[in-house]
């Protein structure tokens, strides 16, 4: 669970302005930033962040701070198009994690991560350490270490922590207009509903067993915005290993295939052309697959993106 507690509130005036510096004193402030057990007392908003995981760095993005990082770190895919001029702006610390020693190099006063990887001892070091030095930490409400912190994937929660963000920084109003934006866009698809009647196969990686979009992920809040019918929907998590004999016998409308650099969209739909059996699915055979970038699947500020890809592919696919 994760919570803001101070005197700002979203939408609340007198928020802090762009130019207010290191040390300023602003409206609202401080901020106790609350996530996955561990608080962060923020005196002023940060103008020198560093975000670890694209997820953070998409939700920063999103929320103008370019100008407010000091560093960023650790794609799993390509940045949206519609960042890519603000991400251009913001150095690249390292292609994965950097190490304690480079973060700490770049003075931030703040660092946000979308995984506790990211607050590992040979990454950015942990969250006490770095409160120790003065610097304070969030980490996304869905990867805390501890499952019973997670927040549960969604949209609702998803917001939430666009909020959060937006409140640590002191620009909640435009977390406001992200999320009127997308909740307008969530109301579309519903009445839309391209994926009504529609069976399927969510395929993340993997070839000797498949990945699987789960019940309990971004795949199924994705599906179930556009009306369409999981068949591993009724597995626990985010995700689940499934033999490839589950999956045949599934017999899946369309295949979704993510799209991440390890494991690219291309390589999977070429390893179901090339397997014997799988090529008989009647998805691979009719060609009904549908690409998605890996951070349109995974809960941060592209999720919307994801839904909107797949309820527009679905609809020039037509019904099965």
């Amino acid at each position: 669970m994760f919570v803001l507690v101070g005197s700002m509130l979203t939408g609340c005036a007198g928020a802090p302005t762009e130019s207010a510096g290191k040390g300023a004193t602003a409206a609202g402030f401080p901020v106790e930033a609350t996530s996955c057990g561990h608080v962060s007392t923020v005196k002023a908003p940060p103008q020198a962040a560093i975000t670890l995981n694209q997820g953070a760095t998409e939700v920063a993005l999103a929320l103008g701070l370019e100008q407010r990082l000091a560093g960023t770190a650790y794609l799993d895919d390509a940045i949206a198009p519609r960042f890519a001029g603000a991400y251009a702006k913001v150095k690249v610390l390292a292609a994965e994690y950097p190490s304690h020693e480079a973060v700490l190099a770049e003075e931030p006063d703040f660092v946000y991560g979308s995984y506790a990887s990211a607050f590992a001892d040979e990454s950015a070091g942990t969250r006490e350490e770095l409160q120790g030095l003065g610097i304070g930490s969030y980490l996304s409400p869905f990867g805390c270490p501890d499952a019973r912190d997670r927040a549960e994937v969604g949209f609702e929660s998803v917001w939430q922590e666009i909020h959060a963000v937006a409140d640590v920084f002191g620009v909640p109003e435009r977390a406001a207009r992200i999320e009127s934006d997308q909740r307008a866009t969530v109301e579309e698809l519903a009445e839309v509903g391209a994926g009504r009647g529609t069976r399927v196969f969510w395929y993340d990686s993997g070839d000797k067993t498949a990945l699987a979009g789960a019940g309990e992920g971004g795949p199924q809040v994705i599906l179930d915005a556009v009306g369409a019918t999981n068949v591993f929907g009724g597995l626990d998590g985010g995700w689940a290993d499934v033999s490839w004999e589950r999956v045949v016998k599934a017999e899946p409308d369309v295949i979704v295939v993510a799209d991440a650099s390890w494991s690219s969209a291309a390589e999977k739909i070429a390893h179901l052309r090339k397997d014997p059996v799988l090529k008989r699915l009647r998805a691979v055979r009719d060609d009904r697959f549908i690409t998605v970038a890996y951070s349109e699947s995974t809960p941060g500020v592209r999720l919307v993106d994801g839904a909107q890809q797949v309820s527009d592919r679905l609809i020039a696919l037509g019904r099965p």
